[in-house]
């Protein structure tokens, strides 16, 4: 499981240097053979954010954010749901008849698909990905390129070749990643525009007296973001630690970057932080900062890909799915 997991933290966290990602997930355990999991689970997840959730227990498709109650409120949802249902009982097929495919009997095993597209809104570009795997292990994906499957494993060579000689159904994949997922990714953006901005929140922190002035960014949307340091209106790079682009929980960002100087060189110049976002410019000055007991720290960025993997471990979601019928293995 834990090479589909990073992968998937990896592609959540595409948007962080390209522009959106629409991610779906599907997790199924053999029985219910871990207290607390579902046997069956999904999620989908927008730019990073999961987006909704459902699980063979609670047996109904739950929106994780606001904004999605615009789509719950429509005829789509309904679909959406019910597709939910139909996979569960596919996917009860699928681990059965991997598990004979490896000759196990008994035991814990998970089987998981990961798919969805990734496009960006400057260029127009699109990439469609599909990945299949078995006890946290690759078992078979898709080959947008050369739009063809092909597997790691010696068990996955049966589907494998099932699969492309569908030359039918390879294009029908095709025309849904190129097409029909993007559409639903920027419905979904539409959806969510209410998000799209948010302006930053800029504090200057200090622990003490001789310890670096911490310039905090946060709660912004998009995550492009720069920030700098003015010493008497010029910009002043030495003993500047500049921090990266993190996510926080409600899916906006944070960024900071300390100015570490002895206490007499504040009183000497005027040292102003600045914060460009989206065209706006938020400055701080000396004057401003706050006595923070805290340390200033990136838990945000941790607590986040924690609750992606947990939220992997029991999820899998998507939008339009393409039900794959692997009883052939």
């Amino acid at each position: 499981m834990r090479k589909m997991l990073l992968k998937l933290v990896l592609l959540c966290l595409w948007h962080l240097v390209a522009s959106h990602a629409f991610i779906t997930t599907y997790t199924e355990i053999n029985g219910h053979a871990i207290e607390g999991i579902p046997e069956i689970s999904s999620v989908a997840a927008l730019d990073g954010r999961q987006i909704d959730y459902y699980d063979s227990e609670i047996k109904m498709l739950i929106p994780r954010q606001d904004w999605m109650k615009e789509f719950i409120s429509g005829d789509r949802f309904k679909e959406y749901t019910e597709i939910r249902e139909r996979v569960q009982q596919t996917n009860k097929i699928n681990i059965t008849v991997l598990m004979q495919q490896f000759n196990q009997t008994h035991g814990v095993h998970t089987y998981q698909r990961m798919y969805g597209c990734e496009w960006d809104n400057e260029t127009g570009y699109s990439r469609g990905f599909d990945q299949h795997g078995y006890d946290g292990q690759d078992f078979i994906l898709l080959d947008m390129n050369e739009l063809r499957y092909f597997t790691p494993v010696q068990q996955g060579v049966i589907t494998m070749y099932k699969w492309n000689n569908n030359r039918a159904q390879l294009e029908l994949l095709r025309q849904y990643y190129q097409h029909e997922c993007v559409n639903w990714l920027q419905h979904f953006l539409k959806l969510r525009k209410v998000d799209l901005e948010r302006a930053p929140e800029v504090s200057l922190l200090q622990k003490g007296p001789s310890s670096p002035v911490v310039c905090h960014a946060t709660s912004f949307y998009p995550s492009e973001v720069t920030i700098t340091w003015l010493k008497n209106g010029q910009e002043h790079h030495e003993d500047v630690d500049l921090g990266e682009v993190l996510p926080n929980e409600d899916g906006t960002f944070q960024k900071t970057s300390s100015l570490n100087i002895p206490p007499d060189e504040w009183e000497k110049n005027q040292f102003v932080c600045e914060v460009q976002h989206q065209g706006r410019t938020f400055r701080k000055t000396v004057d401003e900062i706050k006595n923070n007991t805290k340390s200033v720290h990136c838990c945000g960025f941790i607590e986040a890909v924690i609750r992606l993997v947990l939220s992997v471990l029991v999820g899998v979601a998507t939008v339009i799915i393409l039900v794959y019928d692997i009883t052939s293995y």
